[in-house]
């Protein structure tokens, strides 16, 4: 019988199915951090039971750390106590644990990758949404609650219910300057924030084909935004170059009976899914948010849509626009701008600095613009400064932070302030999502560096082709 690439990995995984009911799926690998574990690492002691795997599990400090000074202990108490516990957790039940000034410390979804643990055919969970970025090699990876986070600690298994398979395709050659995240927020922009809701999605077509191993993670990562379960991508020679070699990979003969597993994975010729949409590469272009979800998205160089032509609630539509004080019919270039990040599970890998640095080199950041540059490990720190990223960025009146989600989602010191504008690399724009009051434009690394230096919403090609100013 013909299958999906989804449908064979999480086929291969059922532990038990119980008619009319989900399934209880085994979990490979289970990531964990100080946000969501606390209360999962105490209901396993008021039972008195252990991790059953800790092998399995691998923990990390992201979401709560400062990224200035980490040397020095936390400020904020709520921060610093979840921060002990989850050493002391991770201590106790003998998981491998990257706290801050770890060598190996950074966001669980950059981190996973970089040190082998994700790998083609696996499973694997975390309590983040994102975790969906994971599913770039060809792996089922979904976020799951404090409850479900327990329930894995526990026994190494989870009860889901099987999504529905959607395939996307995306076919043709992406225009100059349109990057892994502007093809992401272009299938959301078109499918909207509950489009893909029950799905998981398999992203297939030239484009992908294409497309970098971190740029998979970008696209990945944000299929929870258009409301799938998670995404994925079949791994191929691309994705068999990028994990050779890392630390928790399969090595020697492990190695070749692993490549003959993950040979496999991919989707039948004949597979049926149950949805499919193919988009043309060509009508892509660089893209911005205007509003306050993932899906109000256009093309850098359109207006802002009447509400006459959008689908949904107007009053909802000019709710959204009232929040960003916006006007439908207004072009999205030239508006003013105060804060730029770069960074987050989304895009703080070192191609997304490649790719900001390439805009800012020879320029100067604007007065008007505070920026925050944070790299999504110390592995992408140590590359940026090998790279003489960090010397074009320090020359253009940048500074690097430590590792961290940061600006992303507000939990710790780097927020927006109320009523300012921040051009973003992460992956939401939800009213206050960047701090009480911010207001988010979600844009791809080449418009972030673009509005960085113009101070304003800026077009990355006119950059690109005109010459670069001391």
């Amino acid at each position: 019988m013909s299958k999906t690439l989804f449908d064979k990995v999480w086929d291969s995984h059922v532990v038990k199915h119980i008619e009319n009911g989900p399934d209880v799926l085994f979990i490979d690998r289970h990531l964990v951090h100080e946000v969501t574990s606390p209360v999962a690492f105490l209901g396993l002691k008021n039972r008195g039971i252990k991790v059953l795997y800790p092998e399995r599990t691998f923990a990390t400090a992201d979401h709560n750390t400062p990224t200035r000074n980490q040397h020095l202990p936390v400020k904020d108490p709520l921060s610093a106590n979840q921060l002990r516990a989850l050493e002391e957790n991770a201590n106790t039940h003998g998981i491998p644990y990257w706290g801050l000034g770890h060598k190996k410390n950074g966001i669980v979804h950059v981190i996973g990758p970089e040190h082998g643990i994700t790998v083609p055919g696996a499973t694997i969970v975390c309590g983040d949404s994102h975790t969906s970025t994971h599913g770039a090699f060809g792996a089922i990876a979904f976020g799951i609650g404090t409850s479900e986070v327990e329930m894995v600690l526990s026994t190494q298994c989870i009860m889901q219910p099987k999504p529905k398979s959607m395939r996307i395709n995306v076919n043709g050659e992406l225009s100059e300057a349109v990057t892994p995240k502007d093809v992401a927020l272009f299938i959301i922009s078109k499918l909207s924030t509950s489009g893909a809701t029950g799905y998981f999605a398999e992203y297939a077509g030239d484009v992908f084909k294409n497309m970098s191993m971190e740029g998979r993670m970008t696209v990945c990562n944000l299929s929870i935004e258009m409301g799938a379960r998670g995404g994925m991508i079949a791994p191929d020679e691309t994705t068999f170059e990028y994990i050779k070699g890392r630390e928790y990979t399969p090595k020697g003969k492990d190695w070749d009976a692993a490549m003959e597993y993950w040979s496999t994975l991919y989707s039948d010729d004949d597979a049926e899914f149950d949805k499919e949409v193919t988009f043309d590469a060509s009508e892509i272009e660089p893209m911005i948010t205007f509003g306050t979800n993932p899906g109000m998205g256009i093309g850098i160089s359109k207006d802002i849509p009447l509400a006459e032509s959008i689908d949904g609630s107007p009053a909802t539509y000019k709710k959204s626009l009232e929040y960003m004080d916006y006007n439908e019919g207004e072009p999205m270039i030239g508006k003013p701008i105060d804060f730029v990040f770069l960074g987050s599970c989304t895009n703080g890998r070192i191609e997304d600095f490649r790719a900001f640095a390439s805009i800012i080199k020879g320029r100067k950041k604007a007065d008007n613009v505070t920026a925050w540059l944070v790299p999504g490990s110390h592995k992408v720190e140590d590359a940026i400064k090998e790279e003489g990223i960090l010397d074009i960025l320090t020359e253009a009146g940048f500074e690097l932070r430590e590792p961290g989600c940061s600006a992303c989602l507000a939990m710790n010191d780097d927020k927006i302030p109320a009523g300012k504008y921040a051009v973003s690399t992460s992956n939401r724009n939800f009213e206050g999502r960047q701090g009480p009051g911010a207001r988010t434009l979600l844009a791809s690394p080449l418009v972030a560096a673009a509005a960085a230096v113009t101070g304003k919403v800026t077009d990355p090609r006119e950059l690109m082709h005109e010459e670069a100013f001391a």
